[in-house]
């Protein structure tokens, strides 16, 4: 017989049982007892469909446990880690139609319910032997421990239900054709321009009777179109499945009793392929190497049996085909606007935009001016300079025009080249104007090509000692100072 726990109790006859902050009976691990394997079945596949197993898994443990009278029965235990993870498994334990207990070593008791909302504690501890001794409010029961039960081996022996919805909408594939089949889907592949990659497979023999491995072509199609799925799901000796999880894919048109996705046990190096119609899963320990499907296309040599050799000419030798780079207008954006072009008519608006310029522009622009005009390079932006042409920076020591593009659309380093890649000048593509280059070495900053230099005179110091040295007259206030006769006359 169980004793409910009260509120604000603090101390319990169970060993290892305490309680949390929020006043609920816990141990250090929970346990959840389970009559048959479907009903196992039943409570994986219950806590699956909406969480996840990733969080319990490193302490689950699945045993076989034997009663005293001669029954097995199966244990889930792992650990508690708090009243909202028991409540959570208690819920589903109750829909699978299992009990739930709470405890440490071996001795474990019924986890709270709606009767017990702060959980039980049990009237007198049991002295027997046994790996779990369960105190319920309707039996108490002794087991022992028979075997383990891997999670991964359950979840291969069950077999996928029929699903038809399964599988139909669009999305990425594996497909598995017979040895005698896989040649005809590559080039059916190709035909079809359906981007795949393939591999092979193999399997040991089925019996001492087959002369070699069992080998099946494996195909990893990122999407297979509409018009081709009905043939692949009826084809015999092709076969299509649908990833559900890393590592595991599940047959087009059955389901698996569990939710895989939420039950990472299986290794994402391999593959597991489980089958419908009650087939065994195809597993693979290592997805072997894949190759793009267009590798393997027919290859036809011309029945030619020499090839005449072609001479190189040189270009010249058709006349001109080169073309000229021009300039054209463009909507873009403009970007990396570093410099300037000012024409000459243009430089008593430069004199007067200097008296508006900041001590850093002054510092860090540097201008060049040449007989076609003056260049500005300011790498922090021209904007703050408002007169000429803007030009943009298309790579190091080459700009062009803001808002005009050079056609054709080459990369700045090809077009550099063809400007003859001068390392020591500056080029500037202007519109309707040649190129223009500008040695690195005439460009000056804008403070020192700027600013006037002004004329002085000296003044000689005028001599103060004179002035330093005269008394300074005394005010005095009040009656007169007396004279020597005493009279103050």
């Amino acid at each position: 017989m169980l004793e409910r726990v009260a509120m604000h109790q603090t101390r319990l006859r169970l060993p290892g049982v305490g309680v949390d902050a929020k006043g609920v009976a816990l141990g250090s691990r929970g346990v959840v007892l389970l009559a048959s394997l479907e009903r196992l079945v039943a409570f994986l596949s219950l806590f699956t469909s909406s969480q996840s197993l990733a969080d319990i898994l490193p302490t689950l443990r699945i045993e076989v446990v034997k009663s005293r009278m001669n029954t097995r029965e199966i244990v889930l235990s792992f650990a508690a880690q708090g009243s909202e993870r028991m409540d959570r498994i208690a819920e589903v334990a109750r829909a699978a139609f299992g009990n739930t207990f709470t405890g440490t070593s071996a001795h474990f008791v019924q986890y709270r319910d709606a009767a017990a909302p702060f959980g039980y504690d049990v009237a007198e501890v049991l002295a027997v032997d046994g790996d779990y001794v369960l105190y319920h409010n309707l039996f108490t029961q002794t087991y022992t421990h028979e075997r383990d039960f891997d999670l991964a081996s359950l979840l291969l022996r069950l077999r996928p239900h029929n699903d038809p919805s399964f599988g139909r909408e669009p999305g990425p594939c594996w497909i598995v054709a017979e040895e005698g089949l896989g040649p005809a889907v590559i080039h059916y592949f190709i035909r079809s321009q359906v981007d795949a990659r393939m591999g092979v497979v193999e399997w040991p023999p089925l019996s001492a009777l087959d002369d070699g491995p069992v080998r099946r072509f494996l195909f990893d199609v990122p999407e297979l179109p509409d018009r081709m799925a009905p043939l692949f799901r009826s084809t015999p000796g092709v076969t299509t499945y649908r990833p559900v999880a890393p590592g595991v894919a599940l047959e087009v048109g059955w389901r698996h009793p569990v939710t895989l996705r939420a039950c990472p046990v299986f290794r994402d190096s391999g593959l597991v392929l489980f089958q419908g119609r009650g087939q065994e899963p195809l597993v693979v320990d290592k997805v072997p190497a894949l190759g793009d499907v267009s590798s393997f296309a027919r290859v036809t040599l011309s029945e030619q049996a020499g090839f005449a050799a072609a001479v190189p000419v040189r270009p010249e030798a058709f006349g001109p085909i080169a073309v000229p780079v021009r300039l054209m207008p463009s909507i873009e954006p403009w970007t990396s606007v570093h410099a300037s072009y000012v024409a000459p008519n243009e430089f008593p608006v430069l004199r007067r935009v200097i008296y508006a310029l900041g001590t850093r522009t002054l510092r860090d622009a540097s201008i060049a001016f040449t007989r076609v005009g003056a260049f500005l390079i300011n790498r922090q932006g021209v904007e703050s300079t408002p007169v000429g042409q803007f030009m943009r920076e298309l790579r190091p020591n080459l700009f062009v025009a803001a808002g005009y593009d050079p056609v054709p659309a080459i990369e700045p380093e090809v077009l550099f080249r063809a400007l003859g890649s001068p390392a020591d000048h500056a080029i500037f593509l202007l519109p309707g104007k040649p190129a223009v280059g500008v040695p690195r070495a005439a460009f000056v900053p804008l403070v020192d090509a700027m600013i006037e230099g002004h004329s002085w005179s000296p003044l000689d110091a005028s001599a103060i000692e004179s002035a330093l040295s005269a008394q300074l007259p005394q005010v005095v206030f009040g009656d007169r100072p007396p004279t020597p006769d005493g009279t103050g006359a």
